[in-house]
């Protein structure tokens, strides 16, 4: 086991243990807490999948191979890649 897979490992252990805590909750403060965590995780993990992307297609990788490693087609992956360069752009 790589310690890439220790630190995925670890962070999904915090994240058991944050969700853990919800239960004394009311169920709407604990839906909309799961909800608030859910947006947050899937907005900082996409912005480095889109980075890791870009940065291994600048690394000359294909869009074939990156769509393999992070189970994307590749078509999905050149989309992502130049919606990104896009954005950053526009800024």
């Amino acid at each position: 086991m790589g310690s890439d897979d220790l630190q995925v490992g670890d962070l999904r252990a915090e994240v058991a243990r944050f969700c853990g805590g919800l239960d004394e909750l009311t169920p709407e403060t604990r839906l909309r807490t799961v909800a608030e965590l859910r947006a947050a995780l899937d907005e900082v993990v996409d912005g480095a999948m889109v980075a890791g992307m870009t940065a291994a297609r600048g690394a000359g990788w294909g869009l074939r191979r990156i769509g393999d490693v992070v189970g994307l087609s590749h078509e999905k992956v050149r989309y992502r890649i130049a919606h990104a360069a896009g954005a950053s752009r526009e800024l």
